[in-house]
C-alpha cells in the first residue's frame, strides 16, 4: 500500500509540474497572430465586391427589387418578402464586419508599418478610407440611418444610429480630404494589394472624385447647392473614359471567381430568368445589349418572366453567357455612371461642359461598348426615336433614369437607389407583392433584439421601420 500511495503522489506532483503553466495551450500555431494592414484592405475590397456583386437571394436581392431578373422557383424577394431569409441581417453583417471593420482595422495599422514610407503610408490611409467612405454610402442608401460614429468600436456595445443626412454631409468632407492626400508621385498598395486599380495613385484620384460627384448627385434634391458645389469640384477630376473604370478583378479559379458564377453555374441550379420588365424595354428599342445580357429561351426567343411568379425556367431567357465566366470583373463604379450623372448635373444647371444630350449619349454608348457592342450599333440605338435625347418620352429624369437602368445590368444595388432617386423607370407591381415598393431595407433582427433601445429611437426618428420608408435623399 505504501508503494501504491508514493507512486499516485509521484504522479500528481509530475502532473502539476506539467501543467503548472498553461498559457501556452492559448497560442495560436496555424493562424497568424497578426495580419497585415494590406491584407485586411484587400479582404475588406473583396468582401465588398462580393455582395455588391451576388446574385444570391440571401444576400443581395436588388436585381429582383428592380425587375431585372425574376425567379423561378422562389417566388419570396420579388414579392418583397425580405424578412424570411433575414436578407437585411446578412447584408449589414457583411458591410459592417466583413467591409468596414477590415478596412478601419488596416487604416489602424497603417502608420505602424515600418516598411514603407510616410507618403506611401499617406496614400494607403487615403485610398482605404475611399473605400470606407463608398461603404458607408451603400449602407445609408440601403436602410437610411445607421451606426456611425460608434460603429465598429470595441468601447461601444449599443452603438447610437447617426442622422443619415448628416453621415453623407460627413462623407463628402472626407472624400475631399482623401483626394488632397492622395500624392501621386509615392506608390500606394502594392499592385497585387490592390485589387482594384493595382497600385496607380492617379486612376484612385480619379476614382475620389466620381464618389465625390456620385454622392453629391445623390444627394441633390436635399441641398441643390452644396450638390452644385461639390459636383463642380470634383467634375474635371473625375472619370474621362470606360479605361478609368473601377472594377474588381477576379480570375476563372476558385475561390477567387466572380460570385455570379457561383450561383449560375456552380450550384447547377436554374432559379434565374431575365426579367420581363427590362427585357420588353430593350426589345422594343433593338437594343444591340439583349444578346449581351440575356441567353434566349429554349425556343431561341427573348422572353422574359413575370416579377414574384413561378416561371418556368425552359420558357424564358437566361441570365447571359458573360455572366457566366468566373473571372468577369464587378464594377464599383464606371464612367457611363458618371456620364449619365453629367448629363443630370447640366440639367439641374450646375456647370457642365458640354450638353446633356452629349453626355447622355457617351454613357450609352460606354454602356454598349463595355458589354461587347460596337459603336456603330450605338450609333445606331441612338437615333431611334424612343432612345433619342430629343425625342424620348418624359422629362430628363425619365430619359436618364430609363437609360440608366438598362446600362446598369449587373450594377443593381446601384440601379435601385437611381430608380428610387429619380422614380423612373416605374416599375409595375410584381405578382404578389408584400409591401409597396421597397424604398429602403428594414433594420436586422439583431438590432432589433441587441439593440434595441437605439434601434427604436431610429425607427421613429426616420417614420418607421418599414420597406416603403424613403431615405432622405428620396425626396418625391
Amino acid at each position: 500500500m505504501k508503494k501504491y500511495y508514493i507512486i499516485c503522489s509521484l504522479s500528481v506532483l509530475g502532473l502539476a509540474s506539467c501543467t503548472k503553466d498553461i498559457s501556452s495551450f492559448n497560442e495560436q500555431t496555424k493562424l497568424a497572430a497578426q495580419v497585415p494592414a494590406a491584407t485586411l484592405f484587400t479582404n475588406g475590397v473583396r468582401n465588398l465586391s462580393d455582395v455588391l456583386a451576388s446574385p444570391n437571394v440571401n444576400r443581395n436581392v436588388s436585381r429582383l427589387i428592380v425587375q431585372q431578373w425574376a425567379t423561378t422557383t422562389y417566388p419570396d424577394e420579388p414579392n418583397y418578402d425580405f424578412t424570411t431569409r433575414n436578407i437585411p441581417q446578412t447584408f449589414w453583417t457583411i458591410l459592417y464586419r466583413d467591409v468596414i471593420a477590415n478596412v478601419k482595422e488596416s487604416k489602424r495599422l497603417i502608420p505602424n508599418d515600418i516598411t514603407i514610407t510616410e507618403d506611401v503610408k499617406k496614400n494607403r490611409l487615403a485610398i482605404a478610407d475611399i473605400m470606407e467612405v463608398y461603404t458607408y454610402s451603400i449602407l445609408v442608401n440601403t436602410f437610411g440611418d445607421v451606426p456611425y460614429n460608434e460603429a465598429i468600436d470595441a468601447s461601444v456595445t449599443f452603438p447610437k444610429y447617426d442622422d443619415a443626412k448628416t453621415i453623407y454631409e460627413d462623407l463628402l468632407k472626407r472624400v475631399d480630404a482623401d483626394i488632397a492626400a492622395l500624392n501621386t508621385s509615392a506608390a500606394g498598395f502594392t499592385a497585387v494589394q490592390d485589387i482594384v486599380y493595382g497600385g496607380n495613385i492617379t486612376k484612385w484620384k480619379k476614382f475620389a472624385n466620381a464618389l465625390k460627384i456620385r454622392l453629391a448627385m445623390t444627394y441633390a434634391d436635399v441641398d441643390a447647392a452644396k450638390a452644385k458645389t461639390a459636383f463642380e469640384q470634383a467634375d474635371a477630376g473625375a472619370f474621362a473614359a470606360s479605361a478609368d473604370n473601377a472594377s474588381i478583378t477576379y480570375f476563372s479559379a476558385t475561390p477567387n471567381n466572380n460570385p455570379i458564377w457561383a450561383d449560375l453555374i456552380q450550384s447547377k441550379r436554374q432559379d434565374y430568368v431575365a426579367g420581363e420588365t427590362i427585357l420588353n424595354k430593350m426589345n422594343a428599342l433593338s437594343d444591340p445589349r439583349v444578346p449581351q445580357y440575356f441567353k434566349p429561351n429554349d425556343a431561341g426567343v427573348y422572353v422574359g418572366g413575370k416579377a414574384g411568379a413561378l416561371n418556368t425556367y425552359s420558357l424564358f431567357a437566361k441570365p447571359g453567357a458573360k455572366l457566366e465566366d468566373p473571372a468577369l470583373p464587378a464594377l464599383l463604379l464606371s464612367y457611363d455612371e458618371i456620364e449619365f450623372y453629367r448629363a443630370e448635373a447640366k440639367e439641374r444647371g450646375f456647370t457642365v461642359t458640354g450638353s446633356a444630350e452629349e453626355h447622355y449619349n457617351n454613357a450609352i454608348k460606354a454602356s454598349i461598348v463595355y458589354w461587347g457592342g460596337t459603336t456603330a450599333q450605338a450609333d445606331a440605338y441612338l437615333l431611334q426615336p424612343g432612345v433619342s435625347y430629343l425625342t424620348a418620352t418624359g422629362d430628363w429624369k425619365e430619359k436618364i433614369g430609363t437609360q440608366k437602368w438598362i446600362a446598369f445590368y449587373n450594377r443593381t444595388i446601384d440601379t435601385w437607389t437611381d430608380v428610387r432617386r429619380l422614380d423612373y423607370p416605374k416599375l409595375p407591381a410584381p405578382a404578389a407583392a408584400r409591401s409597396g415598393f421597397p424604398n429602403r431595407l428594414t433594420y436586422p433582427t439583431n438590432e432589433q433584439t441587441l439593440n434595441g433601445a437605439n434601434y427604436t429611437s431610429a425607427a421613429a426618428k426616420i417614420g418607421g421601420d418599414k420597406v416603403e420608408t424613403k431615405i432622405f435623399w428620396d425626396k418625391f
